[in-house]
């Protein structure tokens, strides 16, 4: 893995360049901060720009000694607040590569590699900040990259979560089709068990019919007996020996 370089300026000069800076609470920072003692060096910093918040010294130093300290969002608030007073500065090159190191710990890719092309700019010989700028670039592209098969991917699911959601829909509306149908079928069979009494009723010119007719009809059946009674006393009497 690619080491990640931290450039380290503790400003001398800058403390000289201005009479309202505390040097004693910078120096007291300094020599703290190379003794690796980074919240001592944290606390002499802020004391410093208590005393005066304009000193670039102080709010540069302790920027990096919050990356030290691995709090890497302050860091980079406090860079930020840094980057007009940095402008045309001797060691500007030197604050554009401490800020793009912490941008790279963020994983900040964009501002990492915005802040080591300002580098390179400053310092084309600079060989770690070149090594630092194609790392961060490499890591854009493929976060770029990322990003993109991602949205690809939404809109894939998006576009078969809307194909989904129409085949539902046709089925919900067949569904509700054979419901209707199928109401319609059962208001149509209801209509006609309602119809089918009064179809069955007769008129009384009908009835009257009907009544003639078994009447004609018991009259045949009632001679058809007589008849055949008549015939079964007629077969007894010739049998019979006088």
């Amino acid at each position: 893995m690619r080491k990640i370089l931290l450039v380290i300026l503790l400003v001398a000069t800058a403390v000289q360049a201005s009479a309202q800076v505390d040097r004693h609470q910078v120096r007291q920072g300094n020599r703290q901060f190379k003794a690796a003692r980074f919240e001592a060096a944290d606390i002499s910093y802020r004391k410093a720009l208590l005393k005066d918040s304009t000193s670039y010294a102080a709010g540069y130093n302790l920027a990096n000694t919050l990356y030290k300290e691995g709090n890497y969002d302050e860091s980079a608030k406090q860079f930020s607040k840094l980057a007009s007073k940095a402008k045309g500065r001797p060691d500007e090159a030197s604050y554009w590569f401490n800020a793009g190191d912490v941008a790279i710990q963020k994983k900040d890719w964009k501002t990492a590699v915005d802040a080591f092309h300002n580098s390179l700019l400053l310092n084309p010989s600079d060989l770690d900040a070149k090594e630092n700028y194609l790392y961060a670039k490499k890591m854009l592209e493929d976060q770029q990259q990322q990003d993109q098969n991602q949205d690809q991917n939404q809109d894939q699911n998006q576009d078969q979560n809307q194909d989904q959601q129409q085949q539902q829909d046709q089925q919900d509306q067949q569904q509700d089709q054979n419901q209707d149908q199928q109401q319609q079928q059962d208001q149509q069979d209801q209509q006609q068990q309602q119809q089918q009494p009064q179809d069955q009723q007769i008129t009384p010119q009908q009835a009257q019919q009907m009544l003639q007719a078994i009447e004609a009809k018991e009259k045949e059946t009632q001679d058809k007996v007589n008849k055949e009674k008549a015939l079964m006393l007629k077969s007894r009497q010739k049998d019979k020996n006088w």
